[in-house]
C-alpha cells in the first residue's frame, strides 16, 4: 500500500506515543523505525477510508449498503460486491426460481446493484424469510448459486434437501422483532470470564438454544460469580464440528440455537444480569465452502482471499483473507459493526491472531521470544494493520469494549494503544498456561512437579500487557484430549464421586489439586480469568461433536448439570470452590492489581507464598506433608484472617484449618519481606488470607 507516510523515512513518521513504549521497554529501540513504518501504514489505512470511504463511520456501515434492504416505499435494494463476475441475478421463491428473470446492474469498482419495486399492494416482493439465492455468472460462463456474503440469516435444509445452507430474506415485522431494554455494562475492573458455547449448554441429546441459555445458564453463571461471557460458535458455521471456526456467513447469527430475536434476547438479558457479552470473532480465515460460503464468491479464489498458497491455511484447510483489499477490509470491519450495534455486543475475542500477524501463519513455528521474531520478514504488514485498525474501530464505537487476543507469538506492544504504535488489544490469552498444566499432568509425579518452572510460566508476561489466565482451554476438553479433572480422576469419576461411595484416595487427590492449580492460576496467572463452560465443576467426559465418525451422536456434545446439581455427588464440591474463588476475587480485586510478588517456593516443601492485592496466598503441594507454623514473608504488620482456603468440607477438604483463628505478623522479616507471619499449612491446601479492613 501506497501513501504520503509509508513514503516517508519511517522516523519522520509521527506516532503520539511511542516514547512511552520504549521508555517502558528499552530493548524496543532498535526497532522504532520498524514500528513507525507500520504506524505510518495504518495512517495512510485510514486517509484512504477518509478520502474514499466518507471516514470510519460510514466506512464500518457496509452492512448497510451491501446487502438486501428493504426501502421505505417497500421497495428492496440489493447489492454486492463482485469484481470478477460477469453477471449477478437475484432468484427465490419470488420469482419462481428463474435464474435470469432478475438481473443486477454493473456499478463502478466491482459493485452490483439490483431494486426490486414494491407489489402493487404496496409490500416488499420477497415475504419475510422466503428463500433466496445470488446467481453468479462466472468468467467462464457457468452460473453458480451463491449466498450473500451479508446475509443475516441462513438456515440448515432438511436432511432430504442436501447439506447447502439456505439464504432465508429476513424482514420480520415490527411486532416480532426484538426491542432491547437493558443499556450495555459498565467494564468490570476484574474480568471474571465465562467462555461458553450455546449449542452444548443443554443438557438434551441436541443442540441448545439461544432461549435455553437465555433461561437456564445465564443465571448459573450470575450465581458463580462471573462478570463477562465469552460466547463461541455464534457466527454462522455450515459443520457444527467446526466448533464456530469454519465460519460461512459473516453476518448470520447461527440459526441452529434460535433467531436472530433470541440471540438479541439473550444479550440483553445478559446485560440485564451485569454481564458483559464478548462475541468470539473468527477474521483470521473462514471456511472453503463455496455454495454457502464466501469462497469464490463472484467465480474468482481471489475475490476475498489471497490467491494460490498465500491464501490457504495448510492446517486448518481454511481460505485466508486478503487484507490489503479495500472492499475486504470493509467487509470485516463492517462485520465488527455489526455485532456491536445489531446484537449489542461489549467486546470481541479475536481468534487464531498469530495466523493474522505471521506470514508463516504460525505453522511449524516456535517463538522463541526474540525480538527479531516480531519485527523481521516473517510479520504480515497488512494482518498488522488490520488488527490495529480493528481495535480501533472497536475502540471508537465503544470506548469501553474489551478486545482479547489469542496469540501465541507473545509479540511486543500487543496488549499496548495503537498510538503507541502498537496491536490496540485490551488483554492476550495466557496460552502457556493450560499447556504447562497438561504437560505436568501428562509427564509428573506429585513430587517431581517444579514450583520454579510452574511460577514462572504463571508470571511471565510483559509488563502493563494484562493478560487473561487460563487452567485449561476448550480444546483440552474435545475429544482425543483430556480436561484437567479428566487428566486426574479419570475412570474413577465413574465409580466413586458419591458423597456416599467409600474413600478413594484418587478422588482426593483430584479434588485438592484441581482446586489448587485453578486458585494458583486465578490469583497469579493474569489480569483476567477465564474458565470454560463446564470446567468449573470438572465436568466429566470429553466432548465431541455430532459427526460420522460417532455416528451423528449427540452423547458428549452437552453439558450434564444435573452432576453438579445433585447434591450427593462431589461435582458440587468444585462448583462451591470456583464460586468462592470468584467472590472473593470480587471482594479484593486481585485481577485488577499488579502482578504479585512471590516471596517464596521451596522445591523440598512444595510452597509457594505470593502476595496481591492486600491478600496473602500459600499453597501446600506437598502430596502427604502439612507443616504446622510455617514461617512465611509478608509486608507490612497487622493480623492476617483467612478468608478463603481449600480445606473446607463444602469444598471436599478435610476441615483441617480453623479460619477464625488470626496469624499475627512478627517484626522479624523474612523471605525478603518486612515482616513474617506462621501458618498451619496441610498438605495439598491453599489459603487466602487477608489483614486488610475492609
Amino acid at each position: 500500500m501506497g501513501g504520503k507516510y509509508s513514503k516517508m523515512d519511517p522516523m519522520d513518521v509521527e506516532v503520539p506515543n511511542i516514547q512511552a513504549l520504549l521508555d517502558r521497554d528499552p530493548y524496543l529501540k532498535p526497532y522504532e523505525a520498524e514500528i513507525r513504518r507500520r504506524y505510518g501504514v495504518f495512517k495512510d489505512y485510514l486517509e484512504i477510508i477518509d478520502t474514499n470511504g466518507g471516514g470510519l463511520d460510514s466506512f464500518t456501515q457496509a452492512y448497510k449498503y451491501y446487502g438486501m434492504h428493504v426501502q421505505p416505499d417497500n421497495s428492496i435494494i440489493c447489492r454486492e460486491w463482485a469484481p470478477k463476475a460477469q453477471a449477478l441475478f437475484l432468484t427465490g421463491q419470488f420469482n419462481d426460481w428463474d435464474r435470469s428473470s432478475h438481473p443486477y446492474k454493473q456499478l463502478d469498482f466491482g459493485k452490483w446493484e439490483l431494486v426490486l419495486p414494491p407489489t402493487p399492494q404496496g409490500t416488499p416482493l420477497i415475504s419475510h424469510l422466503e428463500e433466496v439465492k445470488i446467481v453468479v455468472l462466472t468468467q467462464d460462463n457457468r452460473k453458480e448459486d451463491r449466498l450473500s456474503p451479508y446475509a443475516p440469516y441462513v438456515v440448515e435444509p432438511p436432511k432430504e434437501q442436501g447439506t447447502i445452507y439456505k439464504q432465508l430474506f429476513y424482514n420480520p415485522p415490527e411486532n416480532e422483532r426484538y426491542i432491547f431494554k437493558n443499556k450495555n455494562p459498565d467494564r468490570p475492573k476484574s474480568l471474571r470470564i465465562y467462555e461458553c458455547h450455546v449449542g452444548i449448554a443443554t443438557q438434551e441429546l441436541g443442540i441448545g438454544t439461544y432461549d435455553n441459555f437465555t433461561d437456564n445458564i445465564l443465571p448459573r453463571i450470575v450465581k458463580q460469580g462471573y462478570n463477562v461471557i465469552q460466547v463461541m460458535a455464534i457466527m454462522e458455521h455450515a459443520y457444527y464440528a467446526s466448533f464456530g471456526y469454519q465460519v460461512t456467513s459473516f453476518y448470520a447469527a447461527s440459526s441452529r440455537y434460535g433467531t436472530p430475536e433470541a440471540l438479541k434476547r439473550m444479550v440483553d438479558k445478559a446485560h440485564e444480569y451485569g454481564l458483559t457479552v464478548l462475541l468470539d470473532i473468527v477474521h483470521s480465515h473462514a471456511s472453503k465452502n463455496v455454495m454457502d460460503g464466501l469462497n469464490m464468491f463472484d467465480g474468482s479464489e481471489s475475490c476475498y482471499f489471497h490467491e494460490g498458497s498465500r491464501g490457504v491455511h495448510s492446517l486448518w484447510d481454511s481460505r485466508l483473507f486478503n487484507y490489503s483489499e479495500y472492499e475486504i477490509m470493509r467487509f470485516l470491519l463492517s462485520n465488527i459493526r455489526w455485532w456491536v450495534d445489531e446484537y449489542r455486543f461489549d467486546g470481541f475475542r479475536f481468534d487464531g491472531c498469530t495466523s493474522i500477524l505471521y506470514h508463516s501463519r504460525g505453522v511449524g513455528q516456535g517463538f522463541s521470544g526474540h525480538y527479531d521474531e516480531y519485527f523481521g520478514l516473517n510479520v504480515d504488514t497488512d494482518g498488522i494493520v488490520y488488527v490495529m485498525l480493528a481495535n480501533h474501530t472497536v475502540h471508537i464505537l465503544n470506548p469501553q469494549a474489551i478486545t482479547i487476543a489469542e496469540d501465541v507469538s507473545g509479540m511486543p506492544g500487543t496488549c499496548r494503544p495503537v498510538d503507541e504504535g502498537c496491536l490496540g488489544f485490551d488483554y492476550r490469552l495466557a496460552m502457556a498456561i493450560p499447556d504447562k498444566w497438561i504437560e505436568i499432568l501428562k509427564k509428573y509425579k506429585d513430587e517431581d512437579w517444579n514450583l520454579g518452572n510452574i511460577v514462572h510460566t504463571l508470571t511471565n508476561r510483559r509488563w502493563m500487557e494484562p493478560n487473561v489466565a487460563y487452567a485449561e482451554s476448550h480444546d483440552q476438553a474435545l475429544v482425543g484430549d483430556k480436561t484437567i479433572a479428566f487428566w486426574l480422576m479419570d475412570k474413577e469419576m465413574y465409580t466413586h464421586m458419591s458423597k456416599l461411595s467409600d474413600p478413594s484416595p484418587i478422588i482426593d487427590r483430584g479434588l485438592a489439586l484441581h482446586k489448587m492449580i485453578r486458585f494458583i492460576t486465578h490469583a497469579l496467572g493474569g489480569e483476567a480469568w477465564l474458565n470454560f463452560m463446564g470446567n468449573e465443576f470438572g465436568h466429566p467426559e470429553w466432548l465431541d461433536f455430532p459427526r460420522e465418525g460417532n455416528n451423528s451422536s449427540y452423547h458428549y456434545a452437552r453439558r450434564q448439570w444435573n452432576l453438579v446439581d445433585d447434591k450427593m455427588l462431589k461435582y458440587e464440591y468444585l462448583n462451591e470452590w470456583d464460586a468462592a474463588m470468584n467472590k472473593a476475587e470480587s471482594s479484593y480485586g486481585w485481577l485488577a492489581a499488579a502482578p504479585a510478588y512471590v516471596s517464596l517456593k521451596h522445591e523440598d516443601d512444595k510452597i509457594v507464598v505470593f502476595e496481591r492485592s492486600g491478600c496473602l496466598f500459600a499453597f501446600n503441594f506437598h502430596p502427604t506433608k502439612s507443616f504446622v507454623d510455617y514461617k512465611v514473608g509478608v509486608q507490612g504488620e497487622g493480623a492476617f484472617k483467612i478468608v478463603l482456603h481449600s480445606d473446607e468440607k463444602r469444598f471436599g477438604g478435610f476441615d483441617r484449618i480453623d479460619s477464625s483463628v488470626l496469624a499475627h505478623t512478627s517484626s522479624v522479616g523474612y523471605s525478603g519481606r518486612s515482616h513474617s507471619v506462621q501458618l498451619y499449612i496441610p498438605s495439598r491446601t491453599c489459603l487466602c488470607l487477608t489483614n486488610r479492613a475492609d
